[in-house]
């Protein structure tokens, strides 16, 4: 039977007032949510703590080395070294009860650059920040590295990280060498050709070997792209992304964002390259923001009922309406600090990840999305990546070619909390495992044992190589405090 037209305005006036409704909580709420800067616990001197504030590390001191000599020194002398630089992991990777910390961020000079064969050596304490300053007035950019340039570029190494560049995969991919401190103070020096053993393990070894003092990184082409944007059905993303975006070498960066909490819609975002002209001139995006209206959008998403349909269907559809041309540098150069929100105190915001081979993509999204269901994980966001496989390290996350699944979600900060998070983690484990895939190491360490084996395969043959090298585990953080069983591997080593 037809409808008469009341009935339509009638949906539309209805529609119309809960959108007004919506917005008009959006206005007064900012004036009460996000009028302070963000606060952080205060850290009592001589405890390490993440950007989760959920793991606090009584140390025994913390020094900031400026000289690779000082490191050596350091580590000669020490019993237990930890090491750390921005402190972006989320489980203790970077800290141990009672080691001399090694807090890198002082040790972050240039050491040398070579325009035409676009080179850099630096030391690992500098964050891709202060690189991209260097390097974009000779129009080069760094090859591969995370979203936000904070971070410091020997944790970047230490955990082998990944971006949202297509054809590239881990940072390892990158890097032409590596010098490293040794247990007994040593420094030596390793690439693919030489010591391989040592700089397949270093790259992604989370710190367990020694401390990488410095890294010899390749360099491409600053260019100007522009940003492509369509939404589809998640069914749809694998089709889309194998037949548009995974072999144009056009396309610079990629992601996707599958939109919570039916997870079954997605945003696919390309940034191609371009002889436009910018709409955005600068060349990097500003530093020292106050992000207000980005904090808000956090608690939009996470707090307001609504918030969620808010972001999918009238600010993102807003947003990306606007042609945007810029420089890649600028694309590059995100702050971290744009995603703190206004306090961690009872609730903070963490990251998983996990990864499945290209082919197991639809296998994988259905179960992934049924776990948030059933434990009402409060999701703000899902960013799809694409790597191609890793090379050969040691503890290497990506056997294949991979997609990547980037989870931000917001999570209670009480012990049952945490323990409620574990259950849904080691189910999405478990998930990742059977998909022939595995899962990210920087985050809170509630995988157990057993799980840790399966997704790095590997891993023996690192722990034998840390007994090698560390006989004394002397290098230590909370995650190789759960993993690695010196006893074990040293009766291995003798034994050989």
């Amino acid at each position: 039977m037809r409808r008469p037209l009341t009935f339509f305005l009638k949906k539309i006036a209805i529609y119309m007032a809960a959108t007004l409704a919506l917005l008009a909580v959006v206005i007064v709420s900012t004036f009460f949510i996000v009028t302070e800067p963000p606060k952080l616990s205060e850290t009592p001197a001589n405890v390490v703590n993440d950007v989760t504030q959920l793991n606090p590390v009584a140390v025994s001191k913390t020094v900031r080395p400026t000289s690779t000599e000082q490191i050596c020194r350091i580590v000669r002398a020490a019993d237990v070294v930890s090491i750390g630089g921005a402190r972006h992991s989320m489980g203790g990777q970077i800290a141990t009860e009672q080691s001399v910390h090694l807090d890198m961020r002082d040790f972050d000079e240039i050491i040398s650059f070579d325009k035409d064969g676009k080179e850099i050596i630096v030391q690992t304490g500098i964050t891709w920040r202060k690189i991209q300053e260097y390097i974009d007035p000779h129009d080069l950019s760094v090859s591969i590295m995370q979203t936000y340039a904070n971070f410091t570029v020997g944790g970047s190494l230490s955990v082998n990280v990944h971006g949202r560049y297509i054809g590239h995969g881990p940072i390892i991919h990158s890097v032409k060498s590596i010098r490293v401190v040794l247990s007994d103070g040593s420094e030596v020096e390793a690439s693919p050709g030489h010591n391989p053993e040592l700089f397949y393990g270093c790259i992604g070894g989370y710190g367990g070997l020694g401390v990488i003092t410095e890294a010899t990184l390749r360099l491409e082409d600053n260019c100007k792209v522009a940003r492509e944007s369509r939404t589809m059905k998640i069914d749809r993303y694998a089709e889309y992304f194998k037949h548009n975006i995974q072999n144009d070498t056009t396309v610079i960066f990629h992601n996707a964002d599958i939109y919570p909490d039916q997870f079954d819609d997605v945003r696919a975002v390309s940034f191609v390259e371009t002889a436009a002209d910018v709409t955005i001139p600068a060349r990097l995006t500003e530093i020292g923001g106050n992000y207000r209206l980005e904090r808000f959008g956090i608690w939009i998403v996470t707090e307001l009922p609504g918030g969620k349909w808010i972001r999918q269907h009238l600010a993102d559809p807003l947003y990306y309406r606007r042609p945007v041309v810029k420089w890649r540098n600028h694309e590059a150069s995100f702050d971290a600090n744009e995603l703190e929100p206004t306090s961690r105190e009872h609730a903070t915001f963490v990251l998983q990840e996990y990864f499945v081979p290209v082919g197991n993509f639809d296998e994988f999204v259905p179960r992934m999305t049924a776990i948030f269901q059933k434990h009402d994980v409060n999701v703000l966001n899902i960013s799809i990546r694409h790597v191609k496989a890793d090379p050969g390290s040691l503890l290497g996350w990506a056997r294949n070619e991979m997609f990547c699944f980037v989870i931000y979600y917001e999570q209670g900060t009480s012990p049952d909390d945490r323990r409620k998070v574990g259950i849904w983690t080691r189910e999405l484990i478990d998930e990742a495992i059977a998909a022939d895939g595995s899962y990210y190491l920087p985050y809170q360490l509630h995988a157990t044992d057993e799980q840790f084996l399966k997704a790095y395969p590997r891993s023996p043959e690192y722990f034998v190589l840390k007994t090698k090298l560390d006989p004394s585990n002397k290098f230590r953080n909370k995650l190789w405090d759960k993993y690695y069983n010196p006893e074990r591997y040293s009766g291995e080593v003798a034994a050989n």
